[in-house]
């Protein structure tokens, strides 16, 4: 039997996780309820929201547009995981909002745009089919591999849980053996 994880390093660890990608993958829902997943570069604020900066040309934009829910999805490449099935991942339920062209707020989060992403954000930022949105997070998941997920919520997502602290269920004495020996690696 696993011992226990210590939560506070967890916790460290999934926001290291984020941290690490230039983009996340987001999923947005159409005015006539079809699902959509997309990608976008994005940056990350000092209150925990995140930031997109997304072209007309794009259908997450209408989406976003006119649905103000979103989940967001930062997932280890295949090439680095040890097991396909149990990719390091953190996922996001999302409200959003536009910021407001020109506003005090867009200017400041497209500097930290172009610090992130270079000169080229520059030409993007006079692009008027260009839309700034602010995603904020409701609640997360985070999941370290098999039998480590863990759930991550409060006001400024500063609380985590881990959610099965029993792991899979083998059908038989064997398989559960072999489940141990994997998730121990």
């Amino acid at each position: 039997m696993r011992p226990p994880p210590d939560l506070a390093t967890v916790f460290t660890a999934q926001e290291a996780f984020r941290d690490s990608f230039s983009t996340l993958i987001l999923a947005t829902v159409s005015d006539e309820c079809r699902p959509e997943a997309s990608y976008a570069p994005y940056v990350r604020d000092t209150d925990g929201r995140l930031y997109v900066y997304v072209s007309e040309l794009s259908r997450h934009t209408a989406n976003l547009k006119h649905q103000p829910r979103a989940s967001v999805l930062f997932i280890e490449s295949e090439q680095d995981s040890k097991h396909l099935f149990a990719r390091q991942r953190l996922t996001y339920e999302c409200h959003t909002r536009e910021v407001e062209r020109d506003s005090e707020r867009w200017q400041y989060i497209l500097t930290q745009f172009e610090t992130k992403f270079g000169k080229f954000m520059e030409l993007l930022r006079n692009l008027k089919d260009f839309h700034l949105f602010e995603i904020r997070p409701q609640r997360g998941i985070y999941v370290a591999g098999f039998a480590q997920a863990y759930e991550i919520t409060g006001e400024r997502l500063d609380s985590i849980r881990h959610l099965n602290d029993t792991g899979h269920r083998a059908a038989d004495t064997a398989t559960d053996q072999a489940m141990q020996r994997v998730t121990r690696q």
